[in-house]
């Protein structure tokens, strides 16, 4: 199954044109890893009213299986990207955002700050992923190997989970 991308880069320096997006860079890279095409693409400011509604617009309209976005996970006054995404999510994947921030916390105990969320709109995966470049290829690396599947999933291209060999007792 080809999966359709799409990468939205949260950051006000990068929204004004004050900064590159490596992060968006680093997402694309990995995601050429799976079957996929990033089909959107945009930066924007930490606004929740415009993370909210880029999300909902995208994931609506039909044409993007995952949205990954970069940007807005911490602690400071500005970060809002979990709740504008747990604002319009209809489910949420909490073992994304565990997943993440379990394997990371290996690498730097900075993980254990991270507000990184996922959830379900619309037939659609979105998962958050910090703003560092260096935490999100760590956290993409995490769970790339499962966003096929969920995709498959919430798509409903699979509808039972057949037990492969691996996983029988």
């Amino acid at each position: 199954m080809k999966i359709r991308a799409g990468i939205l880069t949260i950051s006000d320096k990068g929204f004004r044109g004050e900064r590159e997006d490596l992060s968006g860079k680093v997402i694309r890279e990995l995601l050429g890893r799976l079957d996929s095409q990033v089909v959107k693409y945009d930066i924007i400011p930490d606004e929740m009213d415009s993370i909210s509604h880029k999300l909902v617009d995208w994931a609506d309209e039909g044409t993007i299986d995952v949205i990954v976005t970069t940007g807005g996970t911490g602690l400071s006054q500005r970060d809002v990207t979990p709740e504008a995404t747990l604002a319009i999510v209809e489910k949420t994947v909490p073992g994304i955002g565990e997943a993440m921030r379990i394997k990371t916390l290996d690498k730097t105990p900075m993980a254990m700050l991270s507000r990184a969320t996922a959830g379900v709109r619309s037939k659609c995966l979105i998962i958050n992923l910090p703003g560092n470049p260096k935490a999100v290829r760590e956290c993409l690396e995490v769970v790339l190997p499962a966003i096929t599947h969920a995709v498959e999933i919430i798509t409903g291209v699979v509808t039972e989970h057949v037990v492969r060999k691996e996983d029988k007792p």
